[in-house]
């Protein structure tokens, strides 16, 4: 589990992101892992993009929901906010202490502001 990247998203801008816990099949053990990028229209493009490559590694992708990064390299600072209308609101709490880890030097808050 920990060989796969905790966050893969876009450098710069604002897009849509999920939060998507994987797990060995049949197995006791996830990790949750944070996708986004504006290359996607909707929210189930990131899952139908990461999850077959995912699946080849031998794990079981269940997306938690979603909503949007506002990433703001310049200023160090990330805003996760907004729902998925397909997956529903991922727990931004969770998501921002994963980015957290990732981006260490950056201000990264959340809200369930829609905009």
């Amino acid at each position: 589990l920990e060989s796969v990247p905790a966050v893969e998203i876009d450098p710069d801008g604002t897009f849509k992101y999920i939060l998507v816990r994987l797990q060995r099949a049949g197995g006791a053990e996830h990790r949750d892992v944070v996708r986004g990028t504006a290359a996607a229209e909707f929210h189930n493009h990131i899952l139908e993009r990461v999850g077959p490559e995912l699946e080849k590694l031998g794990f079981e992708c269940k997306c938690l929901g979603g909503g949007k990064i506002e990433h703001r390299p310049q200023q160090k600072k990330m805003r996760v906010f907004g729902l998925s209308t397909g997956y529903g609101k991922a727990d931004h709490a969770v998501t921002v202490e994963i980015l957290k880890k990732v981006y260490q030097d950056y201000e990264i808050t959340w809200s369930d502001d829609k905009k």
